[in-house]
């Protein structure tokens, strides 16, 4: 899908990922996908609770928005040293450690008496799962042939949505018999049950499959740092997308699109969990077919950039018809907008696959970083923006048309980023 393509005959045969059988890698995708399964269900649930929380807590707009993207807050505080970590201790042992802090996280926010306790403990949480998509991630990298990656990134991005799926009318039927609280201790015992499956099944990081960046490096070769990723061409090009538009359209997604249906579209908590259910199984479906497609796209030479330079101004003017329509707009348009936002999510492998083979933990988890504090500063943003707009005297509905309005802007303008990256490197190799 890359314009950059993986040559495995120019790895070393000491480096050579150590492929999985079939039956095995099967079992090993399942592990992982049950454990991400939770931890977007974890993302995703504030959307839901938002009026419950609101109401109990009495929040406003902005501490809403900061205590959904607590979330991401502590999800970005992880990634650097996760990279690392994943290369040096493999998948198994890194992902095990890290769901242990979540487990901690989820019981610490069922305990929480007041927000400050209820922000520290979602940003625990966050910490937490923040190895369920990258420890996959890295162990597919050695465990899969090169032509399944993209295919296995598609499908466990598909299991996530399965997990935002389950945030939506299953909580809210959850909700009158066990009551928010019991909700957080439930999945800390589905967390509880996610590390034993990984333990008996995934495979342990081995000298023989051990990340080539745990290796010393060739002669001459100096391993590549976090720096050299951040100044790749690539990289840079692929970071404005990656952290506002999509950042933004999880944002939405997992706090926003419910606040919307219910005070702007005047739905109840109700029907509002209805339309999240509806925009996550949309997602749903659209990862599906993502896994399904690339393979052929990949074959009739299609690019990631092009999908994504197709796909971008799609979403802008689906984000822009929501917030002209207003009360009218909902949610299938927030479908619309979130599912042709989805070409982005095949920027992360392609960063992977533009990068040396023993960088690609490492450039997973610094794409990751991106993604997620884009996340955390739309979450928390549209919230500041929306009190901010109010104090100034607007109403609630011009309010919450006037922070969307910004984000359209921003994420505009990440878009004519983009394409001028992309314009540069595509010079670059003209002259090259």
């Amino acid at each position: 899908m890359s314009t950059v393509r993986l040559v495995e005959g120019a790895v070393p045969a000491a480096a050579r990922p150590t492929l999985l059988p079939r039956a095995q890698a099967a079992r090993v995708f399942l592990a992982f996908a049950l454990a991400y399964f939770i931890s977007t269900l974890l993302r995703a649930v504030t959307a839901t609770l938002a009026p419950v929380l609101s109401e109990e807590m009495q929040l406003r707009a902005s501490d809403l928005g900061l205590l959904a993207g607590g979330y991401f807050l502590g999800f970005a505080l992880t990634q650097l040293p996760l990279g690392t970590l994943l290369d040096r201790y493999g998948p198994r042992k890194v992902i095990l450690v890290f769901l242990a802090v979540a487990v901690a996280g989820c019981a610490g926010f069922a305990l929480a008496s007041e927000f400050a306790g209820l922000l520290v403990a979602r940003v625990v949480v966050g910490m937490g799962v923040s190895a369920c998509l990258m420890a996959p991630l890295t162990g597919y990298r050695r465990w899969l042939r090169p032509e399944l990656q993209l295919r296995a990134n598609a499908w466990m991005l598909m299991t996530g949505s399965m997990g935002t799926v389950a945030s939506t009318l299953p909580v809210q039927w959850l909700m009158p018999v066990t009551g928010w609280r019991g909700i957080f201790w439930v999945l800390a015992l589905m967390l509880v049950l996610s590390m034993l499956i990984i333990a008996c099944t995934v495979p342990a990081w081995s000298s023989g499959s051990a990340s080539p960046a745990a290796r010393p490096a060739a002669p001459g070769r100096p391993p590549m740092s976090y720096g050299d990723i951040w100044r790749h061409p690539y990289f840079r090009m692929m970071v404005p997308v990656g952290l506002v538009n999509y950042g933004g359209m999880l944002a939405v997604q997992t706090l926003w699109a419910g606040p919307w249906m219910v005070r702007v579209g005047g739905a109840s908590a109700e029907v509002a969990a209805v339309g999240l259910f509806g925009i996550s199984l949309c997602l749903l479906i659209a990862f599906w077919l993502w896994g399904v497609v690339t393979p052929a796209l990949a074959r009739r030479g299609i690019s990631t950039e092009r999908l994504i330079g197709i796909g971008m101004p799609l979403s802008l003017l689906a984000l822009a018809a929501a917030i002209v329509l207003g009360p009218a707009a909902g949610w299938p348009y927030w479908a619309a907008f979130c599912v042709s936002c989805t070409c982005a999510s095949l920027a992360q492998p392609a960063v992977a696959m533009a990068m040396p083979a023993q960088a690609a933990g490492r450039a997973l988890s610094a794409y990751n970083l991106a993604i997620f504090s884009g996340v955390f500063m739309a979450q928390w943003g549209i919230g500041l923006a929306i009190d901010g707009l109010q104090g100034l005297g607007w109403s609630v509905v011009a309010s919450f048309r006037g922070a969307m309005g910004l984000y359209l802007l921003a994420s505009a303008l990440a878009y004519a980023l983009f394409l001028s990256g992309w314009n540069r490197v595509r010079r670059a190799k003209l002259v090259t």
